[in-house]
């Protein structure tokens, strides 16, 4: 590949394969794939099937690394997650008190990509390590100030409707109303992603062209201060949700049955064929066997409270929602907020706010997605969206 002629070579520069899940995806996020798999750090890979274009790494994207670590191969919001409250409660609720649970979403989270809180929110992860690296230390203050936040882009708060069709995960067979939240580490994860991307470039001058993205950290190096700044980036997107999810169960005062939650865009350090490597899943779930997990859709679509299988082919992966089928630009081209409207209408879905580029049919069919991975993943329950929070129409996507 052009640039890589002087590359030093710790495995040796041959043609890699990996295998591919799903069938709609697009070229360019193969290209990408093709791309990092043939890295000399590379191990193994996969594509998951909601499979899209990224940076660096596609989105859907899943690489094995030895001893290195590639930010935008973790990509640009560290450790976006999805957290699900159930409660012991119907959802015939949300028919009968509406703005009771729309005040509830408006009240405890704020959507934008400045947004922040003119009192900031108290949680231990403020107490955390944030000197672990000069980024974080700079950060930490508005990172403060962002805590319990929702951001933009594909991020939102949701109620609806999770339906257990047999006894599973601690939960006894039935419908519930479901509180499900799906945001990152803000503007906090951002700077760790370009700060260390910034370094890695700098390492890497043989990267070229759109491969540049690719550029890694060694983990005898800097890569291990990159590692640090991005678990702690793990910690504070959990704390996001947690704080999100508190304050709504404080408002309503329903009792919970369960609450889970689970991350893509990370790495960890796992063990593959005897040997530990460095596996990132860059818009990819977690699915080790037994491993407990959430997979949405779109606004009005459903999603899926899974449970991994731990197929080693997918280096225990599975997709982390429909994927996109569009760009932002065309899906703002393509459809109307008429058309949309009585869309969701049609399907049950009342939309408090979200832009014109999240649209449904921006997304892949989830029972496509759903169905090209049962091999990696078992559905223990379906989620239907009823009431659904996004950023306001003209935001700046931060995902």
């Amino acid at each position: 590949m052009a640039g890589w002629s002087n590359l030093p070579s710790r495995i040796a520069m041959t043609t890699k394969s990996y295998r591919t899940w799903g069938i709609e995806i697009e070229a360019e996020a193969r290209a990408q794939m093709d791309a990092a798999i043939n890295l000399p750090i590379s191990v193994a890979g996969a594509l998951m099937p909601d499979a899209h274009v990224g940076y660096g790494l596609p989105i859907g994207g899943v690489l094995a690394t030895d001893n290195a670590v590639i930010p935008y191969g973790v990509g640009v919001d560290i450790a976006c997650r999805m957290m699900m409250t159930v409660f012991d409660v119907s959802p015939l609720v949300l028919q009968r008190e509406e703005s009771a649970y729309r005040s509830a979403i408006e009240k405890n989270t704020r959507f934008g990509v400045g947004s922040e809180w003119k009192t900031p929110k108290q949680h231990d992860v403020m107490d955390d390590t944030w000197g672990v690296s000069p980024v974080t230390r700079a950060i930490k203050d508005r990172a403060h100030r962002q805590l319990g936040t929702s951001g933009s882009g594909n991020h939102f708060v949701e109620f609806g409707e999770v339906t257990f069709a047999e006894d599973a995960a601690g939960v006894r067979a039935g419908t519930y109303l479901a509180l499900l939240s799906h945001s990152g580490s803000r503007n906090a994860g951002a700077q760790v992603a370009n700060y260390y991307t910034r370094l890695a470039k700098r390492a890497h001058p043989e990267l070229t062209g759109a491969s540049a993205n690719l550029a890694w950290l060694d983990m005898d190096g800097e890569g291990e201060e990159y590692w640090g700044a991005m678990e702690l980036m793990g910690r504070y997107a959990s704390a996001n949700h947690h704080l999100i999810h508190a304050g709504i169960i404080d408002t309503l005062g329903h009792s919970i049955l369960k609450q889970l939650e689970n991350h893509h865009n990370f790495a960890w350090r796992e063990t593959y064929r005897g040997r530990t490597v460095i596996v990132h899943r860059k818009g990819a779930t977690p699915a080790g066997k037994g491993v407990l997990g959430i997979i949405p859709g779109s606004m009005a679509a459903p999603g899926f409270i899974i449970e991994g299988k731990g197929n080693p082919a997918s280096l225990n992966s599975s997709a982390h929602g429909a994927g996109r089928r569009m760009s932002r630009a065309a899906a703002r081209k393509s459809f109307s907020w008429r058309e949309t409207r009585e869309y969701l209408a049609q399907q049950g879905v009342t939309l408090i706010s979200a832009g014109l580029d999240e649209v449904p049919w921006a997304y892949k069919d989830i029972t496509l997605v759903m169905s090209a991975q049962d091999d990696l993943v078992r559905i223990l329950a379906r989620f239907m969206p009823r009431l659904v929070k996004m950023a306001p129409s003209g935001e700046r996507p931060e995902d």
